[in-house]
């Protein structure tokens, strides 16, 4: 038996040899089938990879507060044709927070963060910096870990004290011989004792883009209420902002003068956090309908959910690889039906060879092994050269279009079994057809 199948599988190697050409051209399509396997699957996987690293930079179930500013409220108004002096808004405030965290139920944490842009001085040093003020909540629901020291204690965070959590490119650059933990940098106008080392966190810029994040490893971060005390409290009202208040019409009737931002809120960034998902949508009109009234009917700030953006886009790329996967599926079929139809003319090509076997002592099941074995071959072969041709496509597209790519062995595995059995199910067709041949018409056959 074993050696029955092993001949044929030897007389079908040398028919596949004897036709170098025919047989490449007849495996075309499944070498681009195979391919595109690969290469849609990588895309797949790394697209779902970047996603599940962007959900890791927000947090899960969050919802992100931020503050539009006054130039911002006054186009709006504009455009809609209200040339009224608006309401009065406080802003983002530690009320709010407090509001929130007091009223709303299904709220797990919640993180109030101050940014200040600053400067960092060390040993004759300088560079330009952010100022991030935090509680621990943030660190928590950012995903942050520590690589040395500690987080804030709550002597710390009540008393405004001049502590700070550094980012490992402030390490890298002010730090690099020296362990930093228990030394002080000037941040602006201040000392601060480092009590903590944050891990590195690879941020790609496209992260940066979608999500509106910074690159964590150059920030600072102190206590909230030292931010506050010791640098800048925008609640706090200022000659400044009373002469502001006093000549306001006049500034917006000056139109020779351009408008300026000005951020009138306390806070830069507030971050909810929802215990359960399907409660996210409900939270954050109730939080919007709050803040509105404690804002006097002024939407001076705007409401987003990540992690639904996230999974929207997400949806995007699972259809996109949905139509590459039934392209790359559409591409293997039509490479079978091509070995199909090139086996076939084989046949007739082949009629007095397949006549002498039979007359010679083979069987119809010799005959059919042999014409089974070469469309297998082909299409093995074919998904051979599509596997290395799919794994080079991925490297290209990672490379050149900065997407990123993963190729896993399921995909492999799954295009190289396709390929096989494509050329099993279209070589048995053919494979029948010689088999039934008439051996005595077959010899005559010119």
């Amino acid at each position: 038996m074993y050696t029955h199948l092993l001949s044929n599988f030897y007389i079908a190697f040398e028919a596949v040899l004897a036709n170098k050409v025919r047989s490449m051209l007849t495996a075309l399509g499944i070498i681009f089938g195979v391919a595109a396997v690969i290469a849609m699957l990588a895309i797949g996987n790394g697209a779902q990879q970047e996603i599940l690293e962007q959900i890791k930079l927000v947090g899960v179930n969050n919802i992100v507060i931020v503050p539009l500013v006054e130039q911002i409220e006054e186009e709006v108004q504009e455009e809609l044709g209200q040339t009224d002096d608006k309401n009065f808004s406080p802003g983002l405030t530690l009320e709010d927070v407090r509001s929130i965290q007091s009223i709303v139920p299904g709220i797990s944490k919640l993180s109030a963060e101050i940014l200040l842009e600053t400067y960092i001085i060390k040993s004759g040093i300088r560079r330009s910096a952010k100022l991030v003020g935090v509680e621990n909540s943030y660190f928590e629901m950012s995903n942050f870990s520590l690589g040395q020291g500690k987080f804030f204690n709550e002597e710390q965070l009540k008393s405004g004290a001049a502590v700070c959590v550094i980012g490992q490119g402030i390490r890298a650059k002010f730090f690099s011989k020296e362990d930093p933990i228990g030394k002080t940098i000037k941040v602006g106008a201040h000392w601060l004792k480092v009590v903590g080392v944050l891990e590195e966190r690879r941020i790609s810029q496209k992260s940066i883009a979608n999500l509106g994040i910074r690159d964590y490893n150059m920030d600072v971060y102190a206590p909230l209420k030292t931010v506050l005390v010791r640098y800048k409290n925008r609640a706090l009202i200022t000659d400044a902002l009373i002469k502001r208040a006093t000549r306001g019409n006049d500034d917006r009737d000056n139109s020779n003068e351009p408008k300026q931002s000005v951020n009138y809120h306390q806070l830069d960034r507030l971050v909810i956090q929802v215990d359960k998902s399907e409660k996210m949508m409900n939270i954050s009109e109730i939080v919007s309908r709050l803040l509105k009234r404690r804002h006097f009917e002024m939407v001076d700030y705007e409401i987003t959910i990540p992690e639904l953006l996230l999974k929207q886009q997400q949806r995007t790329k699972d259809i996109f690889n949905f139509v590459l996967g039934a392209i790359a599926g559409i591409s293997l079929l039509v490479g079978g039906i091509g070995i199909m139809n090139i086996m076939l003319a084989s046949v007739l090509e082949r009629i007095k060879e397949i006549g002498l076997r039979l007359a010679i002592g083979a069987k119809k099941m010799d005959i059919i092994y042999q014409f089974v074995f070469e469309s297998v071959m082909i299409s093995v072969s074919g998904g051979i050269i599509g596997i290395i041709l799919g794994l080079i496509l991925a490297y290209v597209v990672s490379e050149i279009a900065d997407i990123p790519t993963i190729v896993s062995l399921y995909s492999i595995l799954l295009s190289f079994g396709v390929a096989a059995a494509v050329g099993m199910i279209f070589g048995i067709t053919p494979a029948k057809r010689a088999a039934e041949q008439d051996p005595i018409s077959s010899l005559r056959y010119e």
